[in-house]
């Protein structure tokens, strides 16, 4: 029981729930997950919209293959300590805050432009072709057909990409000042034996964070798309095959 002792008496310790302070819970917490939620926005603003032409069009299947093969061999902690390194030789970009979200950005690309392509690409042909018969041209077609129906597994893989990227940001802690809730396992090791509670401690709420994210994004999905229109089953798939980004 004295593991657990220890960590309770660091969650009691007064400057742990500061907002200002870098030693604080809160503080940490909404550092890791602006950083998670900066590096999601951008990822789908690239992700998305050449996901939607290519798979309306129904080109570039290849690229689409390619793209979740090259997410699968990319080593997070690797590309973070690329755009760390780069990010040092160019000094106005900081070492701190950029280096992590665009690495988190490159490792969120492939869920999110596999699941988006797919899910347009497996809208059913002939209520596309139906569609077009009633007088929809190509952008209504998109925006009123093939959107709708492609968005369970669209947001599943906005979901994966960000629950991948929220776990994945404390690794930024071993090399930047940042790595939000990462930063209290980092400074823990760096302790030894004196830092186990703060390793344990920062370990739980990482895991609590990461799990809270993916309820969170469950209730919102349950809450915007129509029962009918959701598949849990196809969104498990896609999910799979575009989880890459770890």
């Amino acid at each position: 029981m004295e593991p657990l002792s220890d960590v309770i008496a660091w969650f009691g310790q007064p400057d742990r729930w500061s907002f200002t302070e870098g030693r604080g819970v809160p503080f940490r917490t909404i550092q890791h997950l602006w950083v998670s939620v900066v590096a999601t926005a951008i990822a789908i603003a690239i992700a998305v919209p050449p996901a939607l032409s290519l798979a309306h069009r129904r080109k570039a299947e290849a690229l689409a293959s390619a793209v979740v093969k090259t997410g699968r061999a990319i080593p997070s902690f690797g590309l973070i300590v690329l755009f760390w390194l780069f990010a040092t030789r160019v000094p106005w970009i900081g070492t701190g805050f950029w280096p992590l979200v665009l690495a988190l950005v490159a490792l969120a690309l492939p869920p999110i432009f596999t699941n988006t392509y797919t899910a347009i690409r497996e809208v059913d042909a002939a209520t596309v072709e139906a569609a077009r018969g009633m007088g929809y041209d190509e952008r209504q077609v998109l925006r009123q057909i093939e959107l709708p129906l492609a968005s369970p597994v669209m947001f599943a893989g906005i979901r994966l990409a960000f629950v991948q990227i929220i776990a994945t940001t404390a690794i930024g802690a071993i090399v930047t000042n940042g790595g939000g809730l990462g930063r209290f396992v980092v400074d823990g090791f760096a302790l030894g034996r004196a830092g186990r509670a703060e390793v344990l401690a920062g370990a739980l709420l990482l895991a609590g964070l990461t799990l809270l994210a993916d309820a969170v994004f469950a209730a919102i999905e349950k809450r915007l798309i129509p029962a009918g229109v959701r598949s849990d089953s196809s969104v498990a798939v896609v999910a799979n095959q575009g989880g890459a980004a770890g």
